[in-house]
């Protein structure tokens, strides 16, 4: 994407893919909007035939824009150019991290009684009576006018962001909080807002951005209480299976304080917000049609298999009962023993680090049991501006300090990841220009920053660098004689620093005899290995990659049978349940996963 340079007082444009498999859908458009309301400039957003303004997220969202959609970001004013930069850095962000819900696999299951099928939301076992809630409405006196509430559901979005922000669905309240305050600008009363989100839901529908419309109901319903108007939802006294055609976002949390079991419900979709927030909670879920299940009848929701057993047997209550018995019980002792080591039957142990880019996801990894920190990606301090050396230090510190072990990754941007203050010629084929080490090349200035930082940080740490994108030893060797460069510069000792690769590109698995004698240790980034060896981007749209294939485990059996330094493997691959076995039997002995990943991780080594 190429800004068009052009007199000031004419518009600067640029064009923007949407890559995300969900769209660009709420919360990124949230966060895009707030940082385009920061410049002192006009920017609109052209899609197709429709031109809205992009600080505002409802007209954003009113493009509908889905996965391969290309958009026009068109900036007039002062600040124009600028904004498109930061704009353009931050969208593709946005969209490199926004990664798909993906179906969740089903189990094989065998029930006398009559099945239901539908979709998992979230996984679980429950055995109770179907049920629907009842609504009361009661109006209350209330002495705020139509602005006094909005503002008063602003703040009431603000503190339950802040009490959750540690998780990873608290930005789900300050998207509603930036979609609330954009929709209150143009009205005057709650007739008006009811009549707008009308009008915007309508648009929302029939598209993949429909399942956000129970965002719209809800901050309007934040506004009606905030008018004294309260809906009181009746639930069973009992145990009960929820049957609703969807749930407000904010409803999820009243169910804690009943005695839910289950909810199937009839139009969600497994990345609405409402899904996302079941998942959280940790109720089984399932997405069907409630209309086929007898209310007061008892049913078995089980949502490994993604069934509802509708008149089941007493064969089918025991299979149902011991079921939940035993993935109750894995959970609980998964959880109960994740600060324990994990070790095979036969008694090989193997480490289970995290991937983390931030000091709250280091901080949830050593909550979660993590024993180190495989993977540290350093691009969480370069976003849309660039970091001042103090600054890096301090993070870097504060990070090294949560762990014994620490493997921290050199800025790796190109390809998919651009930042707008590292100027990367236009590449046609960007996967393969300009990316992670190759930076030495263009903008050695950034990297002997980063090292410096990383260094000063180090002291009396234990600290592993990894260069990414290391394609021959001499490459290697050049990227650390300039560490070491840089270190002797500031007169740092760094002796206690080891220095490693990733190895992502085939041409390392020919090499690894000449890297042994020159590496400390070796970790495998198996999402861009998988990509290189298949020649598929794997951002593409349509091709897909195998992430199980054989020939991805002969070219891990070969880096293992021919290393003589420590491997790790530190891509999605390490946390998939269908391959820890396959690694441990390979003779990985470190495995770095998401932080919450890592319970699980364990969990699964100690049965292998």
């Amino acid at each position: 994407m190429q800004i068009f340079k052009n007199l000031f007082s004419k518009p600067l444009s640029i064009k923007l893919k949407v890559t995300s498999p969900n769209g660009f859908h709420l919360r990124p458009t949230a966060r895009f909007t707030t940082l385009a309301k920061s410049f002192e400039c006009d920017i609109k957003a052209k899609f197709k035939h429709k031109t809205v303004d992009a600080k505002k997220v409802n007209s954003l969202l009113s493009l509908s824009l889905e996965k391969n959609d290309t958009f026009s970001l068109i900036a007039r004013g002062k600040e124009a150019q600028k904004a498109l930069m930061r704009l353009q850095a931050l969208f593709e962000t946005l969209m490199q991290e926004d990664r798909e819900t993906e179906q969740i696999k089903k189990e094989h299951s065998c029930y006398e009684g009559e099945i239901l099928e539908g979709e998992i939301i979230a996984k679980g076992v429950a055995i109770s009576p179907a049920s629907v809630y009842k609504t009361e409405r009661i109006q209350h006196e209330s002495t705020l006018n139509f602005q006094d509430a909005v503002d008063k559901s602003i703040k009431a979005l603000e503190e339950r962001y802040e009490t959750q922000k540690k998780s990873n669905n608290a930005e789900i309240y300050l998207a509603q909080k930036a979609l609330l305050s954009t929709l209150a600008e143009k009205c005057n009363s709650l007739e008006a807002l009811e009549h707008m989100i009308a009008e915007e839901s309508a648009t929302l529908k029939k598209t993949k951005h429909s399942a956000k419309i129970s965002d719209y109901q809800d901050i309007l319903q934040q506004v009606k209480t905030a008018l004294g108007l309260e809906i009181k939802m009746h639930f069973d006294q009992g145990d009960f299976i929820l049957l609703a055609d969807d749930l407000l976002p904010s409803e999820i949390a009243l169910l804690s304080k009943t005695r839910i079991q289950g909810v199937i419900l009839k139009e969600t979709a497994i990345n609405s917000h409402t899904a996302i927030l079941l998942r959280a909670s940790g109720i089984p879920s399932l997405i069907a049609d409630t209309s086929q299940i007898p209310l007061s009848s008892k049913i078995i929701l089980d949502t490994y298999a993604g069934v509802a057993v509708l008149h089941p047997s007493s064969n089918d209550i025991h299979k149902a009962t011991l079921l939940q018995k035993q993935h109750k019980k894995a959970k609980e002792d998964a959880a109960s023993r994740r600060f324990e080591p994990a070790s095979t039957i036969r008694g090989k142990t193997v480490k289970v680090y995290a991937n983390v880019g931030d000091l709250l996801s280091a901080k949830i990894a050593k909550e979660e049991g993590a024993e180190g920190i495989g993977l540290l990606r350093s691009e969480f301090l370069f976003t849309s501006t660039k970091p001042s050396l103090e600054s890096q230090i301090k993070a870097y510190r504060e990070i090294f300090d949560t762990f014994e072990e620490v493997t921290v990754r050199t800025l790796d941007v190109g390809g998919d990841k651009t930042l707008p203050y590292i100027n990367i010629p236009l590449e046609k084929n960007p996967f393969l220009g300009i990316r992670g080490v190759r930076l030495l090349k263009t903008h050695p200035k950034i990297l002997a920053e980063q090292l410096h930082a990383i260094f000063l940080a180090a002291q009396g740490k234990k600290v592993k660098v990894m260069f990414p994108m290391i394609s021959t030893v001499e490459e290697f060797r050049q990227a650390k004689s300039f560490a070491k460069e840089v270190a002797q510069k500031h007169n740092i000792e760094i002796g206690q620093i080891d220095f490693g690769i990733m190895i992502e590109v085939p041409s390392t698995l020919f090499l690894i005899p000449a890297f042994n004698e020159a590496v400390d240790f070796y970790s495998i980034g198996s999402n861009d290995l998988a990509q290189y060896l298949f020649a598929i981007e794997r951002t593409h749209p349509l091709l897909k990659i195998d992430a199980l294939s054989p020939v991805i485990f002969f070219a891990l059996e070969s880096v293992v049978k021919q290393a003589t330094k420590p491997v790790s493997i530190c891509g999605e691959l390490a946390a998939d349940s269908d391959a820890i076995e396959r690694l441990v039997n390979l003779g990985f002995h470190t495995l770095s996963v998401n932080p919450k990943s890592v319970a699980q991780t364990k969990e699964i080594i100690r049965h292998v």
